[in-house]
């Protein structure tokens, strides 16, 4: 929804990690019924259990989720390698120093120079790794989820939006790199401190500010009238203590057939928003169980821990990068006309130095959320007592998800538990809790 503004940061600032949680949706799950507790002898066997839900899927279904999601390892790597070589072309080719030349013969008035003129150069950057990213985007966020069946947008209506999110992006770009060069024309040495914590304050006004102002502009909300779903969920809110009043439901149907939803928001701006696709293709059970697991995330604060977490490893990101930068320009800064680290044009460098430190750190970052989002599936599932409701739910996973990934497949590039694990510890609640309400 936000994938143009989300872009934009990290490669301009490396500062953006948005952490939700979402289940997927396959086909419309059975409702849930109240089962007799089992005898000893009956006692559920949560591995069975768990294989009887995989065997929902058909052969065609598993290798099409698998190719799906195997084919983004490689995406991984031709976004980074596709980055990396924009960088390198604008440093070797002096087109940096260019773009950071034209921007100060543009701005010579004495009034807010420096940022105006970083504010130019951050124009021409964003254009030149927009116009010159565009294939690939093109192809991964249209084309591909065309062929995988996961769009309901034409392209005219995914460029309609891709448009919104660049000039959502421009913004927040803008203003990052007007901050970023603030403070290294400041505190030249010491510089990564200040980068990291100023990306966590931008990030956490980011995530305050998208649910009320930014989401909007991509998709229409309003709020939840039917009593039968409305009232349950705000019941579960205020068991958990939860001040909402409201539920929203927002139009994601018009953009995929996925399911999502989530307890978003800060400093006032909170609301429990769910997608129509997720009222219109999963039972009542797998509703609850959805919404429980996101509240979940909201109740163990893991928006401000995963703000401090991820905070951590932008400031080694940062220190890496103040290190390698200062070598790097020591040998080749007067052949790219980079004259400081204060200077502009060594944007890229700095993106570039970022990008191969984040790309490395991916099982890392991958597992801080991925253990976030094992929480919040534990608390709804205790909040909720719908395990078959989540199970189900889990199952929608098959439709972009590698089902059941091997062990360090899953700890390197999954930033959610496969579904696999998630069915399996649905069903592992649900044989110690042989009166719970689920089928």
């Amino acid at each position: 929804m936000m994938r143009g503004a989300l872009v934009v940061l990290i490669v301009s600032v490396a500062i953006t990690f948005l952490l939700a949680g979402s289940v997927h949706a396959q086909s419309t799950p059975p409702k849930s019924s109240a089962a007799a507790p089992p005898s000893a002898s009956t006692r559920l066997d949560p591995l069975v259990a768990t294989e009887a839900y995989i065997a929902k899927l058909t052969p065609e279904q598993i290798a099409k989720s698998d190719a799906y999601f195997e084919g983004g390892y490689w995406l991984k790597l031709w976004d980074f390698l596709l980055s990396s070589a924009l960088s390198l072309i604008l440093l070797a080719t002096g087109l940096s120093a260019g773009m950071r030349n034209l921007a100060e013969r543009v701005v010579r008035f004495r009034f807010a120079q420096a940022p105006l003129r970083t504010l130019l150069y951050g124009a021409q950057y964003f254009l030149f790794m927009t116009v010159l990213g565009f294939p690939l985007a093109l192809y991964e966020g249209f084309f591909r989820e065309q062929k995988y069946g996961l769009v309901n947008q034409t392209l005219g209506a995914w460029l309609a939006e891709q448009g919104i999110g660049m000039a959502v992006g421009a913004v927040l770009g803008g203003i990052a790199i007007m901050i970023l060069y603030a403070i290294l024309r400041r505190v030249q040495k010491s510089w990564w401190i200040w980068a990291s914590v100023a990306s966590v304050a931008m990030l956490f006004l980011l995530l305050a500010l998208a649910p009320v102002y930014i989401a909007p502009l991509f998709n229409e909300y309003h709020t939840l009238d039917d009593p039968k779903l409305r009232d349950p969920i705000l019941s579960l809110a205020r068991a958990n203590e939860i001040p909402a009043e409201q539920v929203y439901v927002f139009d994601a149907s018009k953009q995929s057939k996925r399911v999502s939803a989530n307890v978003s928001g800060a400093l006032g701006t909170m609301r429990i928003s769910l997608n129509d696709n997720l009222l219109n293709r999963c039972s009542p059970a797998s509703v609850k169980a959805v919404m429980a697991h996101e509240m979940g995330h909201y109740v163990m604060n893991h928006v401000y821990k995963g703000l401090i977490e991820m905070g951590l490893v932008l400031t080694v990101g940062f220190a890496f990068c103040a290190w390698a930068f200062d070598r790097i320009i020591a040998r080749r800064g007067a052949a790219w006309g980079i004259r400081s680290i204060a200077d502009p044009a060594g944007l890229p460098l700095i993106v570039l130095l970022l990008s191969a430190y984040l790309f490395v750190m991916t099982p890392v970052t991958n597992t801080i959320i991925r253990t976030e989002e094992i929480e919040a599936d534990a608390f709804g599932l205790n909040a909720a007592g719908e395990p078959d409701g989540f199970a189900d739910a889990s199952l929608m996973l098959s439709e972009y998800r590698k089902m059941r990934p091997g062990k360090w497949e899953e700890i390197v590039f999954y930033d959610h538990p496969s579904g696999y694990n998630r069915i399996l510890m649905a069903m592992t609640w649900k044989a110690e809790h042989p009166t719970s309400g689920s089928h």
